[in-house]
């Protein structure tokens, strides 16, 4: 039993670490609320005083802001439904006793692996290419036109490049839930006649439902924030400019520290405020 000493022992060890992690946290939270409500051009005068609210008014008020804010929801959905959908279904088939089972598992889970930014070039120059792509050959092998895969359909492009690097996470988290079921439960429901549809619904669903809401919430935290893949393939044109490229294109391109800072803070609540909405879901599957 732990007395009073130990306790205090114990906060005394762990309190540099809590202290270098909310510096890390808090010093750039506060260096960007202070330049929102500047005008700062690094490289146009460089501090021009203050200007209150004038940053949060003129980027809410941009004609690229609601747009960027639905890019985003629709990216962070679409990537969301299918990895979740096609995770459980990879679970389910990885589960199965198979030859070569563990080399299986490695190439499903190694995507996730590879960096961003080289899982974009290469569904970019590899798979997409309207000329020299896979895709482009599969096509003209039908006898039909390639399609411009980062010009005609660039939002699904997107969705298919970052639901490649997810969806070996989804598939590891449940893959394990599933490992971890009762088969005791299986066996009975199939000695009592119930098909496989009616396993999976009522037996095997429910169980992957805390796994599922892991996934949701894990995902969604960092799909807010995709970037690379946006930066290396379509540039932010044609429709599939988010929030967080809207942001780089603010600070970086514009040289406007202050109104990339505005839009930063933008994002921050944006996270927030589907975070909450996520951990009442988590909260609900949890009880």
């Amino acid at each position: 039993m732990a007395t009073q000493h130990s306790r205090s022992a114990a906060r005394i060890m762990i309190a540099p670490a809590v202290i270098l992690l909310l510096g890390w946290m808090l010093v750039p939270l506060v260096m960007t609320l202070y330049f929102s409500f500047k005008k700062y051009l690094p490289l146009r005068g460089g501090d021009l005083g203050w200007v209150g609210f004038e940053n949060y008014s003129r980027f809410v008020t941009s004609s690229s802001f609601w747009p960027s804010i639905a890019t985003t929801l629709t990216l962070v959905v679409s990537v969301l439904v299918i990895t979740v959908v096609l995770g459980v279904l990879l679970a389910l088939l990885l589960d199965r006793p198979m030859w070569g089972q563990g080399i299986v598992r490695i190439l499903v889970i190694a995507p996730f692996f590879v960096m961003p930014t080289v899982s974009a070039l290469i569904w970019k120059n590899m798979f997409m290419d309207p000329i020299n792509g896979l895709l482009a050959h599969l096509w003209r092998a039908f006898g039909a036109e390639p399609i411009q895969w980062m010009s005609q359909a660039s939002m699904p492009s997107i969705i298919i490049i970052v639901s490649w690097q997810w969806l070996p996470f989804a598939t590891l988290i449940l893959l394990t839930a599933i490992q971890s079921l009762d088969g005791e439960q299986l066996e009975a429901s199939e000695m009592d006649g119930a098909p496989p549809v009616k396993r999976f619904w009522y037996i095997i669903l429910p169980h992957l439902s805390r796994a599922i809401t892991v996934v949701v919430l894990i995902q969604t935290i960092f799909l807010l924030a995709v970037f690379a893949e946006i930066f290396v393939t379509t540039g932010g044109a044609f429709g599939t400019k988010t929030l967080s490229y809207l942001i780089f294109q603010r600070v970086l391109e514009s040289q406007n520290v202050g109104l990339g800072s505005a839009g930063g803070v933008y994002a921050i609540i944006l996270a927030n405020i589907v975070a909450m909405f996520l951990m009442r879901i988590v909260g609900k599957n949890l009880d």
